[in-house]
């Protein structure tokens, strides 16, 4: 029902910041819970950080807590990830996630649509 499209991957390096956008259309934005997930080489897919539809309460994953902040703004149907501190671990393709819920969400099988994708590098 809502199709999303990530943006603004790329290269950095250690130490440097970046932020991810999430772009929404197909339907209303505010009423789905949001979610960045990434997927390193060789590695599972794993949560990052996760936000209520209303953007009330925000989540994070450990490796990322106090270095990533997630936010949204509904009336633009946009959701974002501002990277901070970036370090090469946190080099992978970060995706972004939606479920049609009231929740906020840390598995990637409570989530039903997804983006495509978008690779971010991080050099030392």
């Amino acid at each position: 029902q809502v199709q999303l499209v990530e943006s603004g991957g790329g290269s950095v390096q250690a130490g440097g910041s970046l932020r991810l956008s999430c772009a929404a259309s197909g339907d209303t934005f505010s009423g789905y819970a949001m979610g960045w997930f990434r997927q390193g080489p060789g590695k599972e897919r794993e949560y990052v950080a996760s936000i209520t539809r209303s953007g009330e309460d925000t989540f994070y994953a450990r490796s990322v807590k106090g270095r990533f902040t997630i936010s949204r703004d509904n009336a633009k149907n946009m959701g974002y990830l501002q990277m901070r501190s970036l370090a090469p671990d946190d080099t992978a393709v970060y995706y972004c996630a939606a479920v049609f819920a009231s929740g906020a969400y840390r598995e990637p099988y409570e989530y039903r649509y997804w983006g495509q994708g978008t690779q971010v590098t991080v050099s030392s």
